[in-house]
């Protein structure tokens, strides 16, 4: 009995003693057990994803707008619907949004891996040749897109680039991505009325910014907001050009927030700066 209880008291000694080591290797296993090894492998972003201030909430009647890089905005609905413009796997907020769109005219605009709780992966093009359409409602925003074409070694794509327009808070929000020409008035009629345009401002691998100006002219939004500028020099030439036409206005924070009351009176440029630091304008 006494070498039986001396026995059982080592072993339990000896199992304190390695638990320790033990608990690291349980809780790998732990979490190769949760994440099935095809998206374990396959969710591996190239960059850390920036910080976010989340809102407690958006209030009714408002949209959140956040310039997260490059030409990817995070979108947030009163409802509490997530959105990531242009999404590339790397220019994201730390927590997976319920809906992304993309293009493919540069792979900085699109990505083949789709991160894990991404709802609604909306690509621009069609991978099969064809024309993509969108019209997806999803909680209190509607998502749809506007067909375009783009420049390809040459020659024209068909139908290879996408202006998605989301329609929340009673704004109707456009993203004009990779464009590469002005617009028909097919394309004005079936983007309809737009309240906050996304526009990007290289002033070369899109559109020289004079024609830029011309696009942001057919469409007639209040409010332009610019992106895809790849230097301070490339938004300084495009305000340069624009400041004419548009009040120009530099905001101090990477996030907004919007309601139809609040859109400006007079046409509006409105430079937000992205995860590099503050956007200046000499």
């Amino acid at each position: 009995m006494l070498l039986a209880t001396f026995s059982l008291g080592r072993l339990i000694r000896g199992l304190f003693a390695v638990l320790p080591a033990m608990l690291p290797l349980a809780l790998t296993t732990l979490a190769m057990a949760a994440c099935p090894d095809v998206v374990a492998t396959r969710w591996s972003p190239r960059f850390v994803p920036v910080a976010y201030r989340a809102l407690a909430a958006v209030p009714p009647g408002h949209v959140s707008i956040t310039f997260v890089g490059h030409a990817s905005f995070l979108i947030e609905t009163t409802q509490g619907a997530t959105i990531v413009t242009d999404y590339n796997g790397y220019n994201r907020p730390n927590f997976a949004p319920d809906i992304v769109t993309m293009n493919n005219a540069h792979s900085t605009h699109y990505t083949d891996i789709i991160e894990p709780g991404i709802k609604h992966a909306l690509r621009g093009w069609d991978p099969s040749g064809g024309m993509a359409l969108h019209n997806l409602r999803y909680l209190d925003v509607l998502v749809r897109n506007v067909p375009t074409n783009v420049r390809d070694y040459g020659g024209t794509r068909y139908n290879g680039n996408s202006i998605f327009v989301f329609e929340t808070a009673n704004l109707c929000i456009a993203h004009l991505s990779h464009l590469h020409h002005t617009l028909t008035d097919v394309h004005l009629k079936e983007l309809g009325e737009i309240d906050v345009l996304m526009v990007p401002v290289d002033g070369g691998y899109t559109l020289g910014h004079a024609t830029m100006l011309e696009v942001m002219a057919q469409i007639k939004a209040p409010l332009v907001i610019p992106m895809h500028w790849f230097s301070g020099a490339s938004l300084q030439r495009f305000v340069a050009q624009a400041k004419d036409r548009y009040v120009i206005n530099v905001h101090p924070s990477d996030q907004i927030v919007l309601s139809r009351a609040s859109l400006p009176k007079e046409p509006e440029i409105l430079v937000m700066p992205d995860r590099a630091g503050p956007a200046r304008l000499d």
